[in-house]
């Protein structure tokens, strides 16, 4: 007899000695039937039909969970990899993982692959699944495998089974004529996977090393169901509308060239937008207790190599070198805050001390990488160190995620997850210190009321942290905020203060940031609101037009009046009919339009118009003002 505990708690009794996913799932209903991809049996992921000879407790794993999510791609990947070598037998393949939204395979093919054979292998890969053929496991002998895949000419397969230790278990999946090496595990057939669509093509040097030949690599995505897919592509083509890059060269904010890849030219427009941004966090932290300071952005690399960034990140900085020194462009600002808490005596009645700066840093992030203002080689981050006893670390995170909340609330975020990373396989400090630092942060996470998902291993190499996750409009989400208590830099950069019974102490550090990159946040605001931001950060709020040269005087007073306020304001006088120009101020993502004719002069008022879809209204320049103050579309001090 087995017995299976299930997740809800049900104990479910079997006869036999020896049973299956498949009879579990039947047990239930048949209609878990249909829908098990695999099995978890005492959490560990396992085909469905994998034999069960003893007590257990089991998960059945459906299309809905994460897990079966990933089943799914992984076997998205073998369709395709499967439809290369039926179409294109002289292709080798090479490695297939699952990625966030889909999968990909890497490809060895003299002849470039076209948007055209994606067309002929996803329509094969259809075919695959129609064929409901099924997927089993096999375990080979280590050189058996070799000598096999070298026998058909798949050499990089040949070369992963080298590199796997001698006495790991090799298994294999079969789907009819087409076999490939992977872990598994899989669903039970090819006809589980419907819903999938190839994407894109790129390169890629195997194994990610340079040195190594280019591979040529299919991208695509695989969901559960066919709405889910819908939905998929539905906001790529949103975000295809939306991208930032795009919308930067149409709005005039910024644009990048191959004499500075990754550092950006911000035009006055988009540097409007920064400032403003930049300014309103930085009200927001002098409200809240931080000061502000600038450290240098070239450091000798005695200082990195004191704090353990030389040793983990040496290949990611910048240097500099002179014949006496090796200097290093910061990549981050928290070394440098060290060293300002450590000038002068520091009592416990100083902490906390809340450090910020709006520092600039630089890494030297590979070219392939690099995205528009998301991922650059030079940026600002709105950074602050928290430097204060280990009583104080719950109090300064809760009042930490308020403020990131208010924030985000302002910028019209208001959907926020929360993921805690605990300590990477390469750190610096002890256990000890791990187990005190992760418990500390773990109960002030607690205390702040934030429901937050594990992310095991992720956390920074000197400290567990907090990642603040926002979900956008269109459904992305994007890690902007983060919080880490480090026990270790202060220790290891001799930061120390006098505590109450008059000894040396060292001081917890806690590192945060709210926006993260400064660039990358604009970017995040360009594509969440298509352009269009709110009044307060647009950079041009407001555009006079006149309608005939008539008006020209009124406009240009209407105009000057506006800016007298603070108001950013556009004047257009020009000799064009005023469809043309509401339609090129529209284009422009210009908030507020504000119209003037003869009939407006002669009556003192404005016709306003907030967009396209709406009439325009007709007021006076009171009204005008107080119906920006009451519906709250600017925050100006100058508006009284």
């Amino acid at each position: 007899m087995v017995n299976i505990t299930l997740p809800d708690g049900q104990i479910k009794n079997f006869d036999q000695d020896q049973i299956t996913g498949f009879d579990i799932a039947e047990s239930i209903s048949k209609s878990l039937t249909k829908l098990a991809l695999a099995l978890k049996i005492d959490g560990q992921p396992k085909d469905l039909n994998t034999v069960i000879t003893q007590d257990s407790k089991v998960e059945i794993i459906t299309p809905t969970s994460p897990d079966g999510l990933e089943i799914i791609r992984h076997d998205a990947a073998h369709l395709l990899a499967q439809a290369i070598k039926d179409l294109y037998p002289d292709a080798q393949i090479t490695i297939g993982p699952v990625i966030e939204n889909g999968f990909y395979y890497d490809v060895a093919r003299d002849e470039p692959f076209t948007p055209d054979d994606l067309v002929k292998l996803e329509k094969r890969m259809k075919q695959i699944s129609e064929e409901n053929i099924p997927i089993q496991r096999e375990e080979w002998d280590r050189d058996e495998a070799i000598k096999f895949f070298e026998s058909i000419g798949e050499l990089y397969k040949a070369e992963i089974i080298r590199d796997i230790p001698k006495g790991e278990i090799i298994s294999l999946y079969r789907q009819g004529q087409f076999i490939d090496l992977c872990r598994g595990p899989h669903a039970p057939s090819t006809g589980k996977i419907k819903y999938f669509k190839l994407m894109k093509l790129a390169g890629a040097y195997w194994r990610g090393d340079s040195k190594n030949p280019m591979l040529q690599r299919i991208y695509g995505t695989a969901w559960g169901s066919e709405a889910e897919l819908k939905d998929y592509l539905h906001m790529l083509e949103e975000a295809e509308k939306r991208d930032h890059r795009k919308l930067g060269r149409e709005l005039n904010l910024f644009h990048i060239q191959e004499e500075a890849q990754g550092m950006i030219f911000w035009h006055h427009k988009g540097w409007t937008i920064y400032r403003l941004l930049e300014n309103y966090i930085r009200d927001k932290i002098a409200q809240n207790g931080y000061i502000e300071v600038k450290t240098p952005v070239l450091v000798d690399r005695s200082l990195w190599e004191k704090s353990g960034h030389w040793e983990k990140f040496r290949e990611d900085m910048f240097t500099s070198e002179t014949k006496e020194d090796v200097l290093a462009i910061k990549p981050m600002n928290c070394p440098c805050h060290v060293q300002i808490f450590n000038q002068g005596i520091k009592s416990y009645r100083d902490l906390p001390l809340r450090m910020a700066e709006f520092g600039m840093c630089h890494r030297n992030e590979p070219s392939g990488s690099l995205h528009g203002l998301m991922r650059v080689r030079g940026f600002v981050q709105d950074d602050a160190h928290i430097f204060c006893t280990e009583d104080q670390i719950t109090e300064e995170t809760v009042k930490f995620c308020n403020l990131l909340q208010e924030v985000y609330h302002d910028l019209g975020f208001t959907n926020i997850s929360v993921k805690f990373s605990d300590r990477p396989e390469t750190r610096v400090g002890s256990d000890e210190t791990w187990d005190r630092a992760e418990k500390a942060l773990k109960d002030a996470v607690n205390t702040t009321g934030f429901e937050y998902s594990l992310n095991p291993g992720e956390g920074a190499f000197y400290g567990p942290k907090l990642e603040f996750v926002l979900k956008d409009a269109i459904g992305r989400h994007w890690q902007c905020g983060t919080l880490q208590v480090d026990f270790v830099m202060p220790e290891r950069l001799g930061a120390t203060y006098i505590g109450e019974d008059g000894q040396k102490h060292r001081p917890v550090m806690v590192h945060r940031a709210i926006l993260g990159s400064l660039e990358r946040f604009v970017g995040i605001l360009i594509e969440e609101y298509s352009g269009k931001l709110p009044l307060w950060l647009a950079p041009v709020q407001i555009a006079v037009l006149n309608i005939t040269n008539d008006a020209d005087v009124y406009a240009t007073q209407i105009s000057e009046k506006l800016i007298s306020l603070g108001l950013r304001v556009e004047l257009d006088l020009d000799n064009e009919k005023i469809n043309y120009k509401i339609r090129k101020h529209s284009l422009a993502k210009v908030p507020v339009m504000v119209i003037v004719g003869k009939k407006e002069v002669e009556e003192n008022q404005l016709s306003v118009r907030l967009s396209l879809d709406k009439p325009q209204e007709n007021m006076s320049f009171d009204e005008f003002v107080e119906m920006i103050k009451t519906h709250k579309l600017i925050n100006l001090k100058t508006i009284n």
